[in-house]
């Protein structure tokens, strides 16, 4: 299989520290062939630094970047109220997609971008690392194989302190998240991942109920939530997310899964081991390799645009993690219990 010409829109941090260097471990899969970027500084740097001609491969304009007959595929990395509009023109040049999460900046937007493959005849792939990370496919596996019995319900508690990294070299400190023109804020750019997660090993959800501290801080509405959901293959749990503070006491709650024979713990995703405990007293240890999802996900892409295997993660899918952030600040409007899937199989992953 020959290698993919890929065209970058969007050359920030998301390029710069997760996508560009998967693209690096897979130089025998992907060519870099252009990049864009809406400040010329930045598009000529990374001109410079992939050794691209500057007169041919070099845009501000991704329009003019989209004419290139030889491009197949498009990797966007926009702010979040673009990816609808730069997916569709890209969808309409006839390119296959790489998009990041989330869909849209609403759900008439996420579900206009769920339509684009099936309306121009492309793959997409949506960008949604955590279902690509070796840790949630692990633990989805030890779920699978029931090697804590049947699981019941779980805890899951995750936290970043957008404040405290505002003013570092880190996505808090673009001013289009700090300053969001989509609902949800940090619920719907970061919170969405830890959703995705909880989708990835348990399937639709039934039912969701959410509770939250209400701030006046731009980058999210509430400084933390608190959400009960029923899923509908019977497992219930409590999902929290705290992107206004610091939490200094370690270990973390982390992901908690409690079984009828056992636990599986994670204390998170960058922790590299996988904890399994046991009834009868044993204790198992599983390790992986952190941030692996980038990589997993264009392998995945290259290999489904070749035909041998499906895309994992598509518009499709996506649109339930999506569904899920719109219900939890539904339930947090309304102060009720929310319906969020239809069916076990709808938006399953």
């Amino acid at each position: 299989m020959g290698k993919v010409k890929v065209g970058i829109i969007g050359c920030g941090l998301a390029w710069e520290r997760l996508h560009y260097p998967a693209f690096q471990e897979l130089a025998d899969k992907y060519e870099l062939a252009a990049v864009c970027d809406r400040h010329q500084e930045v598009a000529e740097d990374w001109g410079r630094r992939l050794g691209l001609d500057p007169a041919r491969d070099v845009f501000t304009d991704y329009r003019r970047m989209l004419e290139r007959p030889d491009l197949q595929v498009i990797d966007i990395l926009v702010p979040i109220p673009q990816n609808h509009a730069v997916a569709e023109e890209a969808a309409r040049a006839g390119k296959h997609v790489i998009l990041e999460k989330p869909l849209g900046a609403t759900y008439e937007q996420a579900v206009a971008t769920t339509e684009l493959p099936y309306l121009y005849q492309i793959k997409m792939m949506i960008a949604e690392n955590y279902r690509y990370s070796e840790e949630f496919n692990l633990i989805r596996k030890q779920l699978a194989e029931k090697k804590i019995g049947e699981p019941v319900f779980f805890i899951y508690h995750s936290s970043s302190c957008f404040p405290c990294a505002m003013e570092k070299d880190t996505f808090a400190a673009t001013e289009w998240r700090q300053h969001p023109q989509y609902p949800g804020g940090d619920l719907l750019d970061a919170a969405i991942h830890d959703l995705a997660g909880l989708r990835h090993l348990f399937g639709a959800i039934k039912h969701l109920s959410a509770f939250g501290v209400p701030q006046e801080a731009d980058f999210s509405p509430y400084a933390v939530v608190t959400v009960n959901m029923e899923f509908m293959n019977g497992i219930v749990g409590a999902f929290s997310y705290f992107p206004a503070g610091r939490e200094v006491q370690k270990p973390a709650v982390g992901l908690r899964i409690f079984g009828t024979h056992g636990q599986i713990y994670l204390e998170n995703t960058d922790c590299g081991v996988v904890n399994l405990f046991y009834h009868d007293g044993s204790h198992e240890l599983i390790g992986y390799q952190p941030n692996r999802g980038y990589y997993n996900e264009l392998l995945n892409f290259y290999n489904a645009l070749h035909g041998t295997e499906e895309i994992t993660v598509t518009p499709d899918l996506e649109i339930g993690d999506f569904r899920t952030v719109y219900a939890i600040l539904q339930s947090l409007k309304d102060q009720d219990i929310v319906k969020v899937d239809r069916t076990p199989e709808y938006a399953m992953g």
